[in-house]
């Protein structure tokens, strides 16, 4: 990325997969090499986590302990309790032989028939889906 419209510096951003006591960036790390007809140093650089997603009402910028919504919303069907306790509220997984027709319990692990209501995009999935265009 060109620092401006008249530098001549750029800056080059590389993802080093490395162990846990980062041993090839510690090799790495004001290391020189040619690049082109410049010389180039390898500089640390800052790591930026993101924008966090509340785990609370799953909306984006702000973090849980800072949410400010009544109450807990589940990320796969947005009803009021947690995400964790899903497969216990939600009606698909509890038998029900009075229904017309008769409801057979979804095995837990097994995919919902629910249609899920993203709350960010509207999309049809779950507000937890990497698949999400908000991810």
């Amino acid at each position: 990325m060109r620092a401006s419209p008249n530098s001549d510096m750029v800056v080059v951003w590389i993802d080093i997969w490395d162990s846990q006591n980062s041993t090839w960036a510690k090799q790495l790390i004001n290391q020189k090499f040619n690049f082109r007809n410049d010389i180039a140093t390898i500089h640390t650089c800052n790591m930026h986590p993101g924008v966090p997603q509340c785990q609370n009402c799953w909306q984006w910028g702000h973090i849980t302990n800072k949410c400010h919504s009544q109450g807990w919303k589940c990320a796969k069907c947005n009803s009021p309790h947690k995400t964790i306790n899903y497969w216990e509220m939600a009606g698909c997984y509890k038998v029900n032989p009075k229904a017309n027709p008769p409801r057979v319990v979804t095995v837990i692990g097994e995919p919902c028939p629910h249609n899920f209501k993203c709350v960010n995009c509207k999309g049809d999935h779950s507000t937890d889906d990497k698949q999400c265009p908000f991810w």
